[in-house]
C-alpha cells in the first residue's frame, strides 16, 4: 500500500505491487482493455457449462456476444434507498465508512458469485489476454499457501512476512508454478485479478465493475443496516454455522481449517443472501470500479455516488479467507479498503454488473448454483 501509511496498512489484503519486488514489465497495448475479437461461433445445440458448474447458467439462445460470454447466474438488485456505511462502529477511522448516509440506486443486475477461474480462463484464452501477474511476473501468495520452488520465492514482503512475492504466481496456479496440483480450481474464483484485468475482463463480457454503492446494496441483500449478508449472527461457527469462508485460528501462523477451507472455496459455496449472491463477505476481495477516497462519503451524491474516477488506489470490498477479527475485521457489508490498480494477490477478484438491467433476461433458479 502507499500514501501516508506503511505499506502493510492494509496487509491482511495484501501489499501493493511496487512492494513486491519485480522488475518493470513490458508495456501494455493501451487497446488491450477494450480492443477484443468476436467471440467464435458456438456449436449448435451448446447449452453453456455443465450442470453443477458454480455459476454457470443454461445458455441464452440468440443472446449478444457480451451475454453469451459471461456465464455467471445474475441475481436483481431493485431500485431502493438505503443506509451506506457502518451502522455499528467496527470500522477504521481511515477507511471512511462513516458517515451513515442514504444512497438511492436504480434496479440493476449484478452476478450472483465472483467471476470463477473457470470464466476468466476462457476470456485469457479466446483473446490472448495476459494478465497483470503474468506480466510483472510475480505475485503475493500467503505464506501457508506457497507451492513453488526455491528459485521462484524472491522472499517475504517487507514488514509483512506472511505475504510472499512469488514468480509465476497468478489465476491459472494460485499458489505457484510447482506443480499440477498448484493449478486452480475451475469452480474457485479467480484470484491473483489486478483492477486493470478485471476491467479487460467487462470490456470482453459486455459488462462493468459495481460501484462501490452498487456492491454494498447487493451485499446487504435487502436487510438494511446489518453487519453481515445474513443480519447479524455469528460468522465464524460459535453457533455451529459457518456462515463465510474466513481465517480459523491464530493469524498469520495457524488456520484450523475449521470450515473446511485454508485458502478459497468454491464461489457458490455456503447460503446466498436475500438477494441471491453468494459470498459478498470472506473467500476474496471483490473490485469495484470506485476510486477510493478516505473522505468520499462526506462528499456524496445521494442518488447512485461513485467515488473519484482518478485515484491512485481502487476500492475493494467484503474481506476474504484472511479476515479475522484479531487483525482484520473489514468482512463486513460496511467494510473498506484499496490498493493499487496494478497490484495482483492470491485474495482478490471481483464480481461484475450488467450494463443495463434487461427485464427479458431469464434468471438462474438458484438451487442450479448449489455446491
Amino acid at each position: 500500500m502507499t500514501g501516508d501509511a506503511p505499506q502493510h496498512r492494509h496487509a491482511c489484503c495484501a501489499p501493493a505491487r511496487d512492494a513486491l519486488g519485480q522488475d518493470d514489465p513490458p508495456p501494455r497495448d493501451a487497446t488491450a482493455a477494450t480492443a477484443f475479437p468476436p467471440a467464435p461461433p458456438r456449436p449448435a445445440g451448446h447449452a453453456g457449462p455443465p450442470a453443477g458448474h458454480a455459476g454457470a447458467p443454461a445458455g441464452h439462445a440468440g443472446a449478444p456476444a457480451g451475454r453469451a460470454r459471461h456465464e455467471i447466474a445474475q441475481c436483481r438488485v431493485p431500485a431502493l434507498s438505503f443506509t451506506m456505511g457502518d451502522a455499528q462502529g467496527d470500522g477504521l477511522a481511515a477507511d471512511g465508512e462513516r458517515p451513515l448516509h442514504e444512497v438511492t440506486l436504480d434496479a440493476f443486475e449484478i452476478d450472483a458469485t465472483a467471476v470463477t477461474t473457470a470464466q476468466f480462463a476462457r476470456f485469457a484464452a479466446e483473446t490472448g489476454y495476459v494478465s497483470d501477474a503474468e506480466r510483472f511476473g510475480v505475485s503475493a501468495v500467503f505464506h501457508l499457501l506457497v507451492d513453488a520452488p526455491s528459485e521462484a520465492i524472491v522472499g517475504p514482503v517487507p514488514g509483512v512476512p506472511w505475504w510472499i512475492s512469488v514468480r509465476g504466481a497468478d489465476f491459472r496456479t494460485p499458489a505457484g508454478p510447482a506443480s499440477h496440483a498448484a493449478q486452480a480450481d475451475p469452480s474457485h474464483p479467480a484470484v491473483h485479478i489486478s483492477w486493470h484485468d478485471a476491467q479487460a475482463y467487462c470490456a470482453w463480457a459486455g459488462r462493468r465493475l459495481p460501484t462501490e454503492a452498487e456492491w454494498e446494496a447487493a451485499s446487504r441483500g435487502g436487510i438494511d443496516g446489518a453487519r453481515f449478508p445474513w443480519g447479524d449472527a455469528p460468522i465464524d461457527g460459535s453457533d455451529g454455522v459457518w456462515r463465510a469462508n474466513v481465517w480459523q485460528g491464530t493469524f498469520p501462523a495457524h488456520n484450523s481449517a475449521a470450515d473446511g477451507w485454508i485458502g478459497t472455496a468454491p464461489a457458490a459455496h455456503y447460503a446466498p443472501n436475500g438477494y441471491g449472491l453468494f459470498q459478498t463477505v470472506g473467500n476474496v476481495w471483490e473490485w469495484c470500479a470506485d476510486g477510493f477516497a478516505a473522505d468520499a462519503y462526506e462528499r456524496h451524491v445521494a442518488h447512485d455516488p461513485r467515488g473519484p474516477a482518478t485515484a491512485r488506489e481502487r476500492v475493494l470490498r467484503g474481506g476474504s479467507y484472511l479476515c479475522h477479527p484479531s487483525y482484520c475485521n473489514r468482512f463486513r457489508n460496511a467494510g473498506r479498503s484499496r490498493n493499487t490498480p496494478d497490484s495482483t494477490m492470491g485474495n482478490a477478484g471481483f464480481r461484475t454488473v450488467s450494463l443495463r438491467e434487461d427485464p427479458r433476461r431469464p434468471l438462474l433458479p438458484l438451487r442450479a448454483l448449489g455446491d
